[in-house]
């Protein structure tokens, strides 16, 4: 798609700050964060909404989003993360994409009401990105995967 920001910036055409890239799926800091190392996960390929996707991506672009969310914590000393995706409505870019946000009680996130904010500069949208890139390789390396939890044990 050629008037695509994200075809653009996957493209190289456009810049970003990418926390993970491969054949299937990307993830690159929103340039308008809802808290610092706010997350944008999506397939390489365009589709729009998620209803969209092909059934063979929604595994990888998925297994992202929950790495992607289980390194924040490491990466940010956040508690948690905040995960959405918006079909068409509210979609600013119409290219899927998954919000992937780190939280903090506290943090003054509430409901739907997202007050946006911007980095320092470049340099610290840098440092936000490699800590996160850092902490994805290290659980990588690890073997990691997210923490399971049975609802009937804890």
């Amino acid at each position: 798609m050629t008037d695509c920001l994200f075809c653009a910036i996957l493209a190289g055409d456009a810049d970003a700050h990418f926390v993970h890239d491969d054949a299937e799926v990307a993830a690159f800091l929103d340039v308008r964060p809802l808290f610092k190392g706010h997350v944008l996960v999506l397939p390489r390929a365009h589709h729009e909404t998620l209803a969209d996707l092909p059934a063979d991506l929604l595994g990888p672009l998925m297994r992202r989003v929950q790495q992607i969310s289980a390194a924040m914590p490491g990466a940010y000393g956040a508690q948690g993360s905040f995960v959405a995706m918006n079909n068409t409505v509210s979609q600013s870019v119409p290219h899927l994409h998954v919000h992937v946000v780190p939280r903090t009680k506290g943090d003054g996130l509430r409901g739907f009401f997202w007050p946006r904010g911007r980095y320092e500069g470049d340099d610290e949208a840098a440092q936000y990105a490699r800590r996160l890139r850092d902490e994805l390789r290290q659980s990588a390396d690890r073997g990691d995967d997210p923490p399971r939890r049975d609802c009937r044990t804890g």
